[in-house]
């Protein structure tokens, strides 16, 4: 067998055990929505498979980052802001470190909006007031930025809540504005160890009104050998190199009809070559990779019209699953677009939570508390239907769930919730 083979198979198998079982991004380890988990909890509820719960402060949109022993927190508590690390073996608070002041509310979001990010050792965590702190897993404060005062304040309509993406040595943060200012968009690569801007690149567009304001986060596209940032918001969506920001590919068709009102919420996904732009319900496009300069029809792959609002799809490789603001779902091909099935409802109620994946299961979150557990694949079929009730009333969840060791990690207004038994120490 050459060596070059069992070389590779190794090093496939050392990402495996450094990155199983943990949450390390919002989107889960393979920044999808899907994780490699087994023996998921089906059922619960606020008395059943309990492991822990943890008061909160307040509600936050914020997904918990999950790495072995410990679970972060970007937390919200009146105006001020921190970040926590709960042991999720006992469910007790390990640390807590202040992030800075000024937290407020702005509609469905406060200034905790943008989850952390975690390599294992350190864990970086960015506030929507613009402060940027890196620490390691026992607290230390390693560096802090404060990016509106670099690069000027964030001009967008209801505040900012982009998460950072963390590739290799560089966090990448993208500042996508134009409802309050007439600053340019831009995005930004930051040393991990160091705190320094490597770069910083401006990202063009001719959206007006609230259409520039985005609340995205980018993805990492990988294709072959190569590796871009995606990013979209602003009526567009672009690819860039990685270790540069220069703008290698950009697609437009987010906002057909140059609506003034069309800020974008739910981010881009990527898997398997394919890249899932949702805009403002409707159109959500699909490309392939692998373009440079206008793509918006060469690699077009396929369009639809029902696409979500808030959450963001989860996607395998072999299906897409698009959820919508009122718990409508739609499973899609990834590759060609056709509808497996569709128009299929959940229990009703507001959904801003983001769809994830695991065990074979497909994980759905009402702003009610109410999580629908659906089998995952080309049927249509609700396993479970799970509500959260605290203090005689149903919770306030906006926060994405996170999956971790057989265990899930639910975050509502009142508590963090553990449920489930741990399948790996």
């Amino acid at each position: 067998m050459p060596r070059r083979f069992l070389f590779l198979c190794a090093l496939l198998c050392v990402q495996a055990v450094c990155f199983g079982g943990n949450w390390p991004h919002w989107r889960g380890p393979n920044m999808t929505g899907v994780a490699d988990e087994k023996d998921l909890p089906v059922r619960w509820s606020a008395t059943e498979n309990i492991t822990w719960k943890l008061a909160m402060p307040d509600f936050s949109g914020s997904t918990p980052i999950v790495w072995d022993d410990r679970v972060f927190l970007n937390i919200g508590d009146a105006v001020e802001l921190y970040l926590w690390c709960v042991d999720r073996n006992k469910g007790t608070v390990m640390w807590k470190k202040h992030l800075g002041t000024g937290n407020a509310k702005v509609r469905k979001q406060n200034m905790s909006s943008p989850s952390p990010v975690t390599d294992g050792k350190n864990v970086w965590v960015m506030t929507g007031t613009g402060v940027f702190k890196a620490f390691d897993f026992d607290g230390n404060e390693l560096w802090q930025r404060d990016i509106q005062k670099d690069y000027g304040k964030f001009g967008l309509n209801w505040g900012f809540a982009s998460s950072p993406l963390l590739v290799k040595d560089l966090l990448y943060v993208e500042v996508l504005h134009g409802m309050k200012t007439d600053d340019p968009s831009y995005l930004l690569a930051i040393e991990k160890q160091t705190g320094k801007t490597r770069w910083r690149v401006e990202r063009p567009t001719d959206a007006v009104a609230e259409s520039p304001d985005a609340y995205t986060t980018p993805a990492l596209l990988r294709y072959g050998d190569k590796e871009e940032i995606v990013v979209s918001g602003g009526d567009y969506v672009t690819g860039h190199d990685p270790a540069t920001g220069a703008e290698l590919w950009r697609a437009g068709g987010l906002n057909p009809a140059k609506d003034r009102s069309y800020r974008i919420v739910a981010s881009p996904v990527v898997a398997d070559g394919m890249i899932y732009v949702p805009s403002r319900v409707r159109p959500l496009l699909a490309f392939k990779a692998g373009g440079r300069g206008d793509v918006s029809q060469s690699h077009l792959a396929w369009t639809a019209d029902q696409g979500p609002d808030v959450p963001t799809p989860a996607a395998d490789g072999k299906y897409i699953y698009i959820l919508n603001d009122r718990g409508i779902l739609w499973c899609r091909d990834a590759k060609t677009g056709v509808e497996i099935w569709g128009s299929q409802r959940v229990r009703p109620g507001t959904y801003s939570a983001s769809p994830v994946i695991g065990d074979g299961k497909l994980y759905v979150s009402s702003e009610e508390g109410v999580t629908s557990v659906l089998a995952a694949g080309p049927e249509f079929k609700v396993l479970a239907e799970n509500e959260i009730v605290e203090n005689e009333n149903p919770v306030y969840m906006l926060s994405s769930i996170a999956l971790s060791d057989g265990q899930i990690f639910m975050r509502t207004q009142g508590n963090l919730y553990c449920i489930g038994k741990r399948t790996r120490n």
